[in-house]
């Protein structure tokens, strides 16, 4: 099945990140843009020169990013522990608290065709001995997936019943909204990732859609057009149908933690994987990228 589905090799085009993450496409620029967790810095590839560049530094442990319906990118930062917006490089805090207490360390985002982010708050960049942010407190009392309105500047809570909730993205119709839980058999959790039905802005209905072996997290990924999902797991790409039917993987030599499309047609997948940044040409392409 996964012929079907690839259209070239997997290509290293940048090594030397401690832990690579929250890749995403920016059109404007026609780049691909990550995270470089650890060393405090984004990074940015150009496939027409096959060039990388520090594209900014000390950025306060960004993670996951996404654009903006405007185009912008809005993304997660650890250090701020807040959502903010990239606009041509002059950064802006979207939200950072709920209920007067500051957020955890936001950690992956998306945004709805109606301009609506929403996003994973789980504690990794304020856990003790982090590397990826400051120790700190959880103000809050847990672990949410959140829904902020820029145009009311309203946050509401949307799922509180994950305990480490981390990768997310929707259907093509964004009628379900997937959300991986990282947390593990240690917090009593399998390694999964859930499915919620939306309905009137809000989730419902939370059951799992996939678990996964001890080692194999599922931790960021995307939807394609045809409602698969194209996830990290472990050392691997998998992409499972809309019935959770495993359709293949791809294997890479360290471990994945996020995948992005894009390229001039948005068929190229983008794979973060702790030192590097790899490549893969797929016949397929990215739900909220299509219905951008």
């Amino acid at each position: 099945m996964m012929n079907d589905l690839l259209d070239g090799d997997l290509e290293r085009l940048f090594t030397g990140t401690a832990w690579a993450e929250g890749p995403v496409w920016v059109r404007s620029s026609e780049t691909v843009r990550w995270s470089d967790i650890p060393n405090n810095r984004i990074l940015e590839f150009d496939p027409k020169t096959g060039q990388t560049r520090e594209y900014a530094t000390a950025v306060e442990f960004t993670n996951g990013r996404t654009l903006d319906r405007d185009g912008s990118v809005v993304q997660c930062s650890h250090g701020r522990r807040r959502v903010e917006r990239d606009r041509d490089g002059q950064i802006t805090s979207l939200v950072d608290s709920f209920d007067g207490k500051r957020l955890n360390s936001p950690n992956d985002v998306v945004v709805d065709r109606s301009g609506t982010i929403w996003f994973t708050d789980p504690p990794y960049g304020i856990l003790p001995g982090t590397t990826e942010g400051h120790e700190g407190e959880q103000e809050y009392g847990g672990c949410y997936v959140f829904r902020f309105d820029p145009a009311e500047v309203a946050l509401t809570p949307v799922i509180t019943d994950m305990v480490h909730p981390n990768g997310l993205a929707f259907s093509p119709d964004e009628s379900v909204l997937y959300v991986a839980d990282t947390a593990g058999r240690g917090y009593g959790v399998p390694l999964r990732i859930a499915a919620y039905d939306v309905r009137d802005r809000a989730c419902h209905n939370g059951r799992t859609f996939v678990e996964f072996d001890d080692g194999d997290a599922a931790d960021g990924f995307r939807v394609d057009v045809a409602g698969r999902i194209w996830t990290s797991a472990g050392r691997s790409v998998r992409v499972f149908s809309p019935a959770a039917e495993l359709l293949g993987a791809v294997e890479l030599p360290e471990t994945v933690a996020n995948v992005c499309f894009g390229g001039p047609d948005g068929r190229d997948l983008y794979i973060t994987a702790t030192t590097s940044l790899y490549r893969i040409r797929t016949m397929t392409t990215d739900a909220a990228q299509a219905t951008g």
